[in-house]
Order: C-alpha cells, then sequence, then structure tokens
C-alpha cells in the first residue's frame, strides 16, 4: 500500500498527538470515576491490577486503531475499508468504522447535556452561588436544573456551538490549536487544585483512600472494574483514536507513543483524586456519591472553604476543558465521513452534523423534564443511548479492531506501521491483541449486558 497524506491535514508533530489523544481519553469519567473506584477497591492494589489491564487490554487494542488510522489515512469507515481490501478481505469491515462513528454521534447526544450542566456550575461558581451553600440546598438547585428544560436547552446549545466550532476548523486551525491551547490549561488547572487540596487539612486521608495497599479488597468484581474501565478510559471503540491516528506522522513511533498516552490518562486520573478527595473528607462528605460527588457534594465542600469559591470556579472550568477535548474526538470521525463522502467543506459538514447532535441531546435532556414519561422498555431517551453505547456499540467496536488487527490485517502491513518487526515488542502486542484481548472485550460485553438485564 503506497504511503498517502489524508485530506484533512496531519499533526505537525508526535506531541500534538499525544496531547490531542490524551484529551480524548481524558474526560468527566477520569475525574470522579477512577478515583472513586480506586478507593473501594483496594487503592494500591487495584491501580496496581489496573495498569496490568491496560498493558494487556487498552494499549493493545489501542495500538491498533492508531496503526489502522495511520495506514488508511482516512475516516475510520474508510480505513476499516480500504486496509480490508489491501488484504484482500471484504470492504463490509467498514461495519466496525460505522459502529465507532454511530456511537460517537449517539454519546455526544447526552455527553452534550452532562457537559451542559458542568457549564452552568461554571457560571454559578463565578457568581458566587454556591458560598455556604448546605447539602439539601445543592441537592434542590440540581433537582431544579433538571426539571428546567429552558436552561438545559441554552447550555447544551453553547456546548454544541463550543465542540463544532473546534471540528469546523480541521486538523491544523481546529484540532491542534485546540490542543495546543487546553491541554496545557488542563494540567494547569489540575495541579493549582490538587495544591489546593495539600491544603485542606485532610490531604492524608485522601491519599490513604486512593493508595493504601489493601490486596484484600482485591474481589473478582473489582477485578473486572478494572478491565472494564481500561477498555473505556482511552477512549477505544468508538473510532476517535483511530481518526486522531490517520494524521500521525509515518515517522513516529505508534507503541511508544500509545504508552504515553496511557500513562497521561492515568496520571490526570490519579492526580484527579488527590485534588478531590482531600477536599471531600475535610467536609465529611460522601466520598461514594457517584457523579453526585460533581454537581452536589463539591459543590457543598467549595462553598465552605476559604477561597473555595475561586478554587470551585478553577475546578469546573478544569472539568468542561476535559469534557470539551472529549467530545471534539467524539464528532471527529463523523465530520471526516461526511467530508469524503460528500466531497463538501469541513463548515456545512459540520454545520449538519452539528444540527443532527443538537436534536438528539434536545431529547436527552428532555428525559429529565418534558420528556421524562417517554419510556423504551424502562429506559428514557437519555439512558438509552447511554446504555447502547456503553453496554453494546463500544464493546462490539472494540471487538472488531481486535479480531481485524490480530487475525485479519496481513502480517507486512501491521510489521510496517509499527516498525517493530520481530522483536520482543511485535509479538508481546501481536499476542495480546489476537489472544488476550479479544477475551477480554468480550467478557466486558457479556457481563455489561448481563448486569443490566439481571437488576
Amino acid at each position: 500500500m503506497q504511503e498517502k497524506l489524508s485530506i484533512h491535514g496531519a499533526w505537525s508533530n508526535r506531541w500534538v498527538f499525544v496531547m490531542a489523544a490524551t484529551g480524548s481519553a481524558v474526560g468527566l469519567g477520569n475525574i470522579w470515576k477512577f478515583p472513586y473506584i480506586t478507593g473501594e477497591n483496594g487503592g494500591g492494589a487495584f491501580v496496581l491490577v489496573y495498569l496490568v489491564c491496560i498493558l494487556m487490554v487498552g494499549i493493545p487494542i489501542m495500538v491498533s486503531e492508531v496503526l489502522i488510522g495511520r495506514r488508511g489515512r482516512q475516516s475510520p469507515i474508510n480505513s476499516m475499508k480500504d486496509l480490508a481490501v489491501e488484504s484482500g478481505l471484504s470492504p463490509r469491515w467498514s461495519l466496525a468504522g460505522w459502529v465507532g462513528a454511530l456511537a460517537g454521534v449517539m454519546i455526544f447526544s447526552f455527553y452534550s447535556v452532562v457537559a451542559g450542566w458542568v457549564l452552568y456550575y461554571v457560571a454559578g461558581m463565578a457568581n458566587g452561588d454556591f458560598i455556604d451553600i448546605g447539602s439539601e440546598m445543592a441537592g434542590k438547585r440540581f433537582e431544579v436544573l433538571l426539571a428546567d428544560a429552558e436552561t438545559l436547552l441554552i447550555w447544551h446549545s453553547v456546548f454544541v456551538v463550543m465542540v463544532m466550532t473546534v471540528v469546523a476548523g480541521g486538523v491544523s486551525k481546529g484540532l491542534e490549536r485546540a490542543t495546543r491551547i487546553m491541554m496545557p490549561a488542563l494540567f494547569v488547572l489540575l495541579f493549582i487544585l490538587l495544591a489546593y487540596s495539600m491544603t485542606s487539612g485532610a490531604f492524608g486521608q485522601g491519599f490513604d483512600f486512593l493508595f493504601h495497599f489493601d490486596p484484600s479488597q482485591l474481589t473478582w468484581n473489582a477485578v473486572l472494574v478494572a478491565l472494564g474501565h481500561s477498555f473505556f478510559t482511552l477512549s477505544l471503540g468508538m473510532g476517535s483514536i483511530m481518526a486522531y491516528g490517520s494524521y500521525m506522522p509515518k515517522k513516529a513511533s505508534i507503541g511508544s507513543t500509545v504508552m504515553m498516552i496511557a500513562v497521561l490518562d492515568t496520571l490526570v486520573a490519579l492526580v484527579a483524586g488527590l485534588a478531590i478527595f482531600p477536599i471531600v473528607f475535610a467536609n465529611q462528605l460522601d466520598p461514594g456519591a457517584g457523579p453526585g460527588l460533581m454537581f452536589i457534594t463539591l459543590p457543598v465542600a467549595f462553598g465552605q472553604m476559604p477561597g473555595g469559591h475561586i478554587f470551585g470556579f478553577l475546578f469546573f472550568v478544569l472539568i468542561a476543558v476535559a469534557a470539551w477535548t472529549s467530545a471534539i474526538s467524539l464528532m471527529e470521525p463523523a465530520a471526516a465521513w461526511i467530508v469524503e463522502k460528500f466531497g463538501i467543506k469541513r463548515v456545512p459538514a459540520c454545520t449538519a452534523l452539528g444540527a443532527l447532535v443538537w436534536l438528539l441531546g434536545v431529547a436527552c435532556l428532555g428525559s429529565f423534564n418534558f420528556m421524562s414519561d417517554f419510556k423504551i422498555g424502562s429506559m428514557t431517551f437519555f439512558d438509552l443511548m447511554d446504555f447502547a453505547t456503553a453496554n453494546i456499540m463500544l464493546p462490539l467496536g472494540g471487538l472488531f479492531i481486535a479480531i481485524f488487527a490480530g487475525w485479519k490485517i496481513k502480517r507486512y502491513a501491521l510489521e510496517d506501521e509499527l516498525s517493530f518487526k520481530q522483536n520482543f515488542w511485535f509479538s508481546a502486542w501481536y499476542f495480546s491483541i489476537r489472544y488476550i484481548a479479544p477475551v477480554a472485550v468480550a467478557v466486558i460485553f457479556a457481563l455489561n449486558l448481563y448486569n443490566k438485564f439481571a437488576e
């Protein structure tokens, strides 16, 4: 297959790709979910198991996505089709790209609603609305927000415009320019909040919650939690990393680059935990509040602490930036395909795509108010989008990619992209993507469905 360049452009260097892919991986789940599941499942012992899962499942699939993207130099849909044809396979393998692109659009439909909540809290913190607020009042405020369709619509619309404006700018003027600004800002905000957290008086308690090494808490369920999170945390199965890989310089090493992304993603999650949980413990609040931790528990904590409204504002700006970088990557695969398919410019392509995801988002936000009675089975439209993507489409996408890279692509194409040849690292990756990753993702897929329908 002759070397070619993407019509969409290319990253100026490897580090931009690292930052963009890290931005894709770092999202809302990193900030509250990973620190909490770490503390609840054995602390340092859980982190150790999680890192093994990252090495054996997350990284092999991520390497596969990047190499498919760079080899194809197109949207995930067309890259999968071209690589299939190159390997003498049916072009119907492009269906795996379709699964990812559609999953990205569907995830964005409800992700933008949650991001809208974050923007609302950014504005509220800036106005000092949460100073001295109590738990009951904070909970009530969040309930009122969910019931207010008009306010949700405004912030959802703002977030859609924020994301599609960046995607419409293309690789160099949109994605790369945004990455160069937002990712350094994210790290600066994170470490400012960490420094503030260290003054809370409960930093040792928060550190112990995250890093106490307790193998007795490492149940079989904890291992499955680590396995599941190792897949979902790296934005796998939705085509985002494949799309970003298509803009990656040919000379850059895929293996070492993916390793850096995995390390940065894990680092952000752990530092976020060190920034959040000392504040939670200092105010005798519940660290297991789940999503409520972000919108109810933490506003109370920031509202009670000296200078808390300033750092609460910075915290929600951090969350907004993390959501923004992730959401951009969700839209890129579909936007790239529309440009390729219809031969149109980025702006009209992103305008049409933005209108579609905006409408889907309206249905999702309506699940909390004017469409709350509309249900498919027992699920609202918001729940349905979440369930279909997290439990079916993403695991299927990851499974297809593992099988395609491990069993279907010609070996010479893999060796050409990875530049591993016959050495140990190629053999380790090849074994993992053929035997370990597909089984692990199949287990995630089966258990997610079992847990859902066993409720």
